[in-house]
């Protein structure tokens, strides 16, 4: 059943290859740009322990709650043979199209297939080197975590989950731990709300203030996330369920 879920409780998931164990899920790349999960990082097990490698969305098959894994249409040969990567450096779009063409997938950034088509990828610059590498706005998980959210009228609390979106894999809100202003409090924030971000700064704005944070409506991780939650959600800060949220909603609610 399609639904919404904290990326921090499907950490740890095996991802399940057509033909056994691949390794658990560490952590995701997501777009920065449209803030959809582009990549699943993989930390394998057996006898290539200490390896990631990236299993694209789009490969996923099922995904067993109870069982706490994720099936994929790969084999193991396929994934231990991909184009090596290390999440301690940012993955190049140079490595991304090496990556698709193993796989034979046509780039995201051509079909955009999960989200919306992020910005264009420029034409390479005349004389510039064969492959150079450039920045494809690819994010991981782990370095927003912690990101320090600010409204209109100030500081408000920091990034403590994610949540997505199992249905086309989008980031569908923020989990913002308040504790420091509002003690014992978790809200959720849309990344459509976000009006800039900085990044060497670790900060996030929002478009809206801090009486609306304070007061908007408690997030439990243990619960599902529900129709009428949504609802309350956007309404409360005044905001139109987008159709994309509707649609995900109206699936989630009649799955």
């Amino acid at each position: 059943m399609e639904q919404l879920r904290n990326l921090k409780d499907l950490t740890g998931y095996t991802l399940a290859a057509t033909d056994g164990e691949i390794g658990k899920l560490k952590e995701v790349y997501f777009d920065d740009l449209v803030w959809f999960v582009r990549y699943l990082i993989v930390h394998m097990g057996g006898a290539l322990t200490g390896r990631e490698v990236l299993i694209t969305p789009r490969s996923i098959r099922s995904l067993d709650e109870q069982g706490r894994h994720i099936a994929v249409d790969l084999s193991r040969e396929q994934v231990e043979n991909s184009p090596p990567v290390s999440s301690e450096r940012p993955v190049s779009r140079h490595y991304e199209a090496q990556y698709h063409s193993y796989y034979g997938l046509d780039p995201y950034w051509v079909l955009a297939p999960f989200g919306p088509p992020p910005v264009p990828t420029p034409m390479p610059r005349p004389g510039a080197a064969p492959g150079e590498p450039e920045h494809p706005h690819l994010r991981s998980s782990d370095e927003v975590r912690g990101y320090h959210i600010a409204a209109r009228d100030g500081e408000i609390g920091k990034v403590e989950d994610f949540i997505i979106d199992d249905s086309d894999w989008s980031i569908a809100y923020a989990a913002i731990d308040t504790r420091r202003w509002l003690p014992g409090r978790t809200v959720l924030l849309s990344p459509a709300w976000i009006k800039a971000v900085d990044w060497p700064g670790k900060a996030i704005t929002v478009d809206v203030d801090r009486n609306a944070i304070r007061n908007a409506p408690d997030y439990d991780a243990t619960t599902v996330i529900t129709t009428d939650y949504e609802a309350r959600l956007f309404a409360h800060y005044g905001k139109s369920l987008p159709a994309r949220s509707k649609s995900a909603s109206e699936k989630r609610s009649h799955a």
